[in-house]
């Protein structure tokens, strides 16, 4: 089989690769798990643009913009251009609205909190040589480092009475700046992962709000300066617990 590459993933997460390719990818992906959650995100991806979008680009032109596009070609230039830049900006807008509406409630510049987080852990979950990026060994280093990273004092919660144990944590990029991951595993090998980022627009606390992104379970909030995120495939009322045993522990 030959190697599967980088445009190979793209095009099967598009479900644009032949059917040959296809199978070749299959197996590639079942034996390459960090591949393969890379693939997941992309597709969740491709569906939440569909969703957003899809009904925009079925809209039919204003007749005003049909009749302006039918002036002097230099002017119809010059309008597509303004109507392009239109529809990106009402685009992003229309984006912004489809996710925010899978998190009710939730303040408007936390929109994208949960998916960055889901995204995350269904990147790197599934990881079973490097999930981490320091060992939990290292545990008082790690949240010194990531500490010193964030420009804020952390707090590893510990899970252990509910049955998982810290297996360390890495430094991600964000959309704001440097993020957090700290990952947890159990004895049915279940992980969740608690996502932390700095809250550069100092929103007041808030109290949980809960999000599902393709399958990952998402319970999210905002404490002394910091978002937080904790994720997993576990069932929605045990990650309610996981959610607020880490609270408790971070804000008391």
């Amino acid at each position: 089989m030959n190697s599967i590459n980088e445009d190979d993933l793209h095009a099967y997460a598009d479900g644009l690769l032949e059917a040959g390719r296809r199978a070749e990818a299959e197996a590639w992906l079942a034996a390459h798990p960090e591949d393969a959650a890379r693939v997941h995100a992309w597709a969740a991806q491709n569906r939440a643009l569909h969703a957003a979008f899809d009904e925009v680009l079925n809209e039919p032109l204003p007749l005003e913009l049909v009749r302006a596009a039918s002036r002097r070609p230099i002017r119809s230039m010059q309008v597509w251009r303004a109507a392009a830049a239109v529809f990106v900006v009402t685009g992003a807008g229309l984006l912004g609205y489809g996710i925010g509406l899978n998190n009710a409630g939730a303040p408007v510049q936390y929109a994208t909190l949960p998916q960055a987080a889901a995204i995350a852990h269904a990147v790197y979950s599934p990881e079973q040589r490097h999930p981490v990026e320091v060992e939990a060994q290292h545990a008082d280093h790690l949240v010194a480092w990531l500490s010193k990273r964030l420009g804020h004092a952390l707090h590893a919660p510990d899970f252990g009475k509910q049955g998982f144990e810290l297996l360390g944590g890495r430094l991600l990029p964000g959309e704001t700046g440097p993020v957090a991951q700290f990952m947890y595993q159990d004895g049915r090998n279940r992980r969740i992962t608690l996502y932390v980022r700095r809250d550069e627009t100092k929103q007041a606390e808030t109290s949980f709000h809960h999000a599902r992104e393709d399958g990952v379970e998402v319970f999210y909030w905002v404490d002394r300066g910091l978002g937080y995120a904790l994720s997993g495939n576990v069932d929605q009322a045990e990650m309610g617990r996981l959610a607020d045993a880490a609270y408790h522990q971070i804000s008391f």
